[in-house]
Formats: structure tokens, sequence, C-alpha cells
């Protein structure tokens, strides 16, 4: 068997979200960032996404422990792949997922496009089961959508018609749930209920402006709600700055004059939150996009030939780095901050 990679199961959650913080951020490593990608990365095989949920409805979690044996949850035709000790053969795994991933053209090789277009599939499965599960215990009425007292009925009548806006009021709620209800029904259906749930990967253009004046607050430190350069600079600018060198391996990022001018539109030499749209992603980055990430990641990772693809054998060269995609924080020694939002 090939390398073999144990899942245990533990009584303890195991969601940490990525989002940016108000410390000042100095530049990042390729290595500090894809140590963030196992934070958020789905995974790249769907069985391990089924023991994930298994073991969820049975109120537990998992991690990835190289040493320890433990057991698998009941998945349908998962006891083909694991051993009597609970090892994953991820060989065999790997074998089989291979011509499933490589299907335009049938060439032998997966190219970036192909892996990406599989790990983003599986980035939105995850989503959406998680909007789905969330979903289900809200939705009182059985009727396939959520009201805003369905979500959130700790707010009485008389909360909802005061509409105080602080943090966690029932006002500030209510107008990002107003932002999610596209059609206006007073209910969210499935798709406005996953861009409220999960506002990183929703293309509402409302949503991302709240989320991204909620986000301005942080930086704002005149507090008039705006940022000018210098807040831009200590907040906002080596995130971006992280990512899109990332991003274009050796490029180097616009330089944060150039980039704060580019995004200026108005050229008051201030920026809002519609100004600051066009990096939102990289700002306030979701699922979908560290998918992205975590393509980027393997590709790096796995091609030993550098040709821009992956052959069977290079993948199983370099199998653990498909299935090891959650890491302890103590091994992060950039000091990346994470919280866990409320949204």
């Amino acid at each position: 068997m090939g390398k073999a990679v144990v899942y245990t199961l533990l009584a303890t959650a195991f969601i940490i979200l990525f989002v940016f913080s108000t410390n000042k951020r100095h530049g990042h490593t390729r290595l500090g960032l894809t140590r963030r990608l196992g934070y958020k990365a789905s995974h790249f095989d769907p069985l391990v996404s089924r023991i994930e949920r298994s073991a969820e409805e049975k109120g537990l979690s998992y991690h990835v422990d190289l040493e320890q044996i433990s057991y698998v949850p009941e998945v349908e035709d998962a006891h083909e792949y694991f051993d009597d000790e609970g090892n994953l053969n991820t060989t065999l795994r790997l074998m089989i997922l291979f011509p499933l991933l490589e299907n335009a053209p049938k060439d032998g090789l997966i190219s970036a496009k192909e892996l990406g277009a599989w790990i983003g599939q599986q980035a939105v499965d995850r989503l959406s089961y998680r909007t789905d599960k969330v979903m289900a215990w809200h939705d009182k009425n059985g009727d396939g959508a959520i009201s805003f007292r369905e979500y959130l009925p700790q707010f009485t009548e008389d909360d909802i018609d005061e509409n105080k806006k602080r943090h966690g009021e029932a006002g500030w709620w209510m107008e990002q749930f107003n932002n999610a209800d596209v059609d206006m029904s007073g209910n969210l259906d499935f798709i406005e209920f996953k861009d409220f749930l999960h506002p990183e990967d929703s293309d509402n253009e409302e949503i991302q402006k709240w989320v991204l004046r909620e986000k301005m607050k942080r930086m704002d430190d005149d507090h008039d709600g705006k940022l000018n350069f210098k807040e831009f600079l200590e907040y906002a600018y080596n995130i971006y700055k992280s990512y899109a060198e990332y991003e274009n391996a050796a490029a180097l990022a616009p330089t944060a004059e150039d980039k704060f001018a580019e995004l200026d539109i108005n050229k008051d030499k201030y920026l809002v939150a519609e100004e600051l749209r066009p990096i939102f992603r990289y700002l306030y980055p979701g699922e979908l996009f560290y998918s992205k990430y975590f393509t980027y990641y393997l590709v790096y990772e796995a091609d030993d030939n550098k040709d821009g693809n992956l052959t069977v054998e290079e993948m199983l060269n370099h199998e653990n780095i498909f299935y090891n995609t959650l890491h302890d924080d103590s091994l992060d020694d950039d000091n990346f901050d994470y919280i866990h939002d409320e949204l």
C-alpha cells in the first residue's frame, strides 16, 4: 500500500476560517501562504468529504494524524479503500481519481485548468452541503425558504422595528438579510441563503459592499468611513500583495502607491467600499477563492518536470499533499490571525 493517511475522529469542532485582522501585515512567504490553504481548501478527494460529513452527523470532527490509528465511519463503498487498521490507501484512490480529472483532452495529463475545475467543484459541493444542513435546521415550516424570524428567532418584533444597526443587533442582521433577498420576497431561497451564510463566496454586489464596509470599520482609524493611503497600506495592501504575488508566481505585485491609485476611481485620495470591490476576494477570501490557490499549490509542489501539468506518476510521488490539507496553527510562524466570523 502507498503512503497511508489516518483520519482520527475527534469530539472537538475544527472549523477555522481565515479573515483579515486589523493587525499590520508584513510580506508573506509562499510557505506561509500555502500553510493557510489547509484551513480553507476543500478536500481533494470527495471520499474524504463524505467521511467528514459522516463524522459531523455523529457529532464529531476529525483531523489528519499520521501516526495514530483510528476507525472510519460507516460510509458507502469506503471500506474497500481502507485496511483493517483504518489506513486509507491513497495510492489506490489517486489512481481511481486520475481518469476522472483527466478529461479534456484524454492525454495522460491533468492540466492546471482540469485540476482547478475539480477542486472548485469540491468547494461548491461543500458550500452547498453546509448551506443545506443549516437550512434544514432552520426551515421550521418546511417551505424550502428561510425567513428572518426562522433564522434569528431571538429578535422580537420590537427589536426589528427599532432597527438598531450596531454589530450583531437586529438591524445589522436585517440589512444583510435584505441584501441577500434578491427577489425581495421576504424569505431566502437556497441560493440567497447560501450567499447570506457565505458572503465571502457570494457574487452579490450588495453583500460584498456590506462586508467591505464592515471590514473597513476595523481599518478606518480616523472613523471617516473611508480609507486613506496610510490606512490602506497598514491594513489592506500586504494581504492583497501576498495573494497577488502567489497568484502570479515570480511577478511582483503593484506597489502600494500604484494599487491605491488604480482603486481610487474618483481620484479623491480615499477609498470607499465600492472602490475596494476589485480586491474583495483578496481581502476576504472564501472557499472558492482558496480552491484556486490550493490548485496552484498542488501543481507547484507535484509538477516535477515543471511543464504545468501533472502525470499520475507525479501525483503518486507527492500523494500526501493531496490528502494532508489540515494543519496545526503552531506550524504557522508568520503569525497569521484566524478568527471565526459571525457570518
